[in-house]
């Protein structure tokens, strides 16, 4: 977390957390949602608008973190900015070696590869769990293939409960 971030949280611990505003989707991308899109349905149906500043995009994942209940957030100065989840906290990001970052950016190391009843894999890492980028799945079956990762059946509805995420975070008590 930049320091930045930690000095605001230290000046003004008070303030209150935002929901819905920001929404992470299957691809990595983040999506700010204002009362608008909120109003036209919930995250993914209605998405908003693809955040494109780089740096902004950069500041998020570095301020980008999980609560004790599960709901991950930005810290934004002293606000904490909870994400909607199209469908995990994390969107991996496989390159030629079997290198693999999270849509952050952040390096990780595979623990498990898991593929749900949909034909998505996902991987559990030593940063935690996530969804295998969709353009990435050609270097996942060389892999899968090679004996190199040995993908276990999962259900997909299964997932938050067993890797203990929120997809919609809300004020409302756990």
């Amino acid at each position: 977390m930049d320091d930045i971030v930690k000095q605001a949280m230290a000046k003004w611990p008070n303030v209150p957390a935002c929901y819905g505003w920001l929404g992470l989707d299957a691809r990595g991308d983040w999506y700010m949602r204002d009362d608008a899109v909120q109003a036209a349905g919930p995250f993914p149906q209605s998405r908003g608008s693809r955040l494109q500043h780089t740096k902004l995009v950069d500041f998020i994942g570095r301020n980008y973190a999980c609560d004790a209940q599960g709901g991950w957030f930005f810290q934004n100065g002293p606000q904490r900015v909870y994400v909607e989840l199209e469908i995990t906290p994390w969107i991996w990001r496989v390159s030629e070696g079997l290198q693999v970052a999270a849509h952050t950016g952040a390096p990780a190391r595979v623990q498990r590869c898991l593929l749900d009843e949909h034909g998505r894999v996902y991987l559990e890492t030593d940063i935690g769990f996530g969804l295998v980028h969709s353009l990435d799945m050609a270097l996942v079956g060389d892999a899968v293939e090679e004996g190199l990762w040995v993908p276990q059946e999962v259900e997909a509805a299964t997932l938050p409960g067993r890797f203990g995420y929120r997809l919609h975070p809300s004020a409302a008590p756990v």
